[in-house]
């Protein structure tokens, strides 16, 4: 079977590798408005990798992991509030940026992520640290990155040089639909990146296929920002970033040498 990229809103990622290994990257899914499936609905869970605490990206690893017994790669903060829940220890990895790991078959490299890190543990006191996004080897010249709610910073062009991922998810807006949730008196006026800065990053990286994420509705100026400039620069450069946008509940499919089509699963 060919690799499987599914998006399910937010920055909600379900990676499939060609033999059927499947991967959960910051799986909000029982409260996400657009997520097509919840929690439960998960026949088959891998590897879940958590980028950092927030509630919309933290989601529902804990009673996932907790059905699925499936291994968990997270900070040291999201260890702590995920054992004091009870989940084994032996069953969480903490990680930082650096350390390449091999999990569940699967190569994992965690990257610098330019963003904030915090939880509310069950016993009311708070823990901090340090957020994280991901390449990961799904299949043989497939490297996924994940961008862990990173903000833009110049060392994207080193994670490229480096680790080579040639697909990445990259949040470029807000997901109007849940902002109601974040407390304090400003209006947010971009993601953590820009669309400008989102495909300035994309081209940074290396990547072939750039996806927009952090919405749940596509339908955005932000969203169209960014595919505009990516094509604009595929025209003037004659290469680069391809942006491919994703409704919740779609699979890119990657078929041999990055040839790709687009489905929507039912």
């Amino acid at each position: 079977m060919p690799t499987q990229i599914r998006f399910h809103g937010v920055a909600a990622y379900e990676l499939i590798s060609s033999d059927g290994r499947h991967v959960l990257i910051d799986p909000y899914l029982d409260e996400n408005p657009g997520a097509t499936v919840k929690s439960d609905q998960l026949e088959r869970v891998d590897l879940i990798l958590i980028s950092h605490a927030a509630l919309d990206h933290l989601g529902d690893a804990e009673k996932i992991a907790r059905r699925t017994g499936a291994p968990v790669v997270c900070g040291g903060d999201v260890k702590n509030y995920l054992t004091m829940k009870g989940l084994p220890g032996p069953q969480i990895q903490a990680i930082v940026w650096g350390i390449a790991i091999e999990v569940a078959g699967f190569w994992v490299q965690p990257v610098e992520c330019h963003h904030w890190s915090q939880i509310k543990l069950p016993n009311g006191q708070y823990a901090t640290g340090v957020p994280m996004g991901f390449v990961i080897e799904l299949d043989p010249g497939v490297r996924f990155y994940h961008y862990g709610d990173t903000g833009i910073f110049s060392d994207l062009k080193l994670i490229g040089e480096l680790y080579r991922p040639t697909i990445g998810a990259l949040g470029i807006t807000q997901p109007a639909e849940i902002l109601h949730t974040v407390e304090g008196p400003a209006r947010l006026l971009t993601g953590e990146m820009s669309a400008r800065e989102g495909a300035l990053a994309a081209e940074w990286l290396g990547l072939q296929i750039a996806l927009p994420c952090h919405y749940i509705n596509p339908n955005n100026d932000d969203v169209r920002e960014f595919v505009q400039r990516l094509d604009e620069s595929r025209a003037r450069n004659g290469h680069g970033p391809r942006a491919v946008v994703l409704k919740p509940g779609e699979t890119f499919t990657i078929d041999g040498a990055m040839d790709e089509t687009l489905h929507i699963r039912d």
